[in-house]
C-alpha cells in the first residue's frame, strides 16, 4: 500500500513538474526538494514510529514551508545580483560612450 501511495505522489509531482508552461523559479524548486526530502525523512522516521504514511505527510508539509522559506531567501539574492549587474552594465555603457 505504501509503495503504491509513493508511486502515485511520484507520478503526480512528475505530472505537475512536465505541465509548468514556464520555467520554475528558484523558491519553486526548493520548495519541492523540500517537500520530497521532507516526505522522505518524515516517512523513515514515522516506519519507525508505526506510522510511515503519516509521518511522510508530515515531513513533506515542514519540508515544503522550509525549502520554500530558503528558496524565496535565495531567489532575493538573485534578483539583487541581477540588478546590480544591469546597472553595472549600464554605467558601463555610459562609460564607452563618453570615450568616444
Amino acid at each position: 500500500m505504501i509503495r503504491k501511495s509513493r508511486s502515485f505522489a511520484l507520478i503526480f509531482f512528475l505530472a505537475a513538474l512536465a505541465g509548468c508552461s514556464t520555467p520554475l523559479t528558484t523558491r519553486e524548486k526548493a520548495a519541492g526538494i523540500g517537500a520530497l526530502g521532507g516526505a522522505a525523512a518524515g516517512g523513515i522516521i514515522g516506519s519507525t514510529a508505526g506510522s510511515a504514511g503519516a509521518g511522510a505527510a508530515v515531513g513533506g508539509l515542514l519540508g515544503l514551508g522550509a525549502g520554500a522559506l530558503i528558496g524565496d531567501q535565495l531567489q532575493g539574492h538573485e534578483m539583487k545580483e541581477d540588478d546590480q549587474q544591469q546597472r553595472m552594465d549600464q554605467a558601463q555603457r555610459e562609460m564607452n560612450r563618453q570615450q568616444r
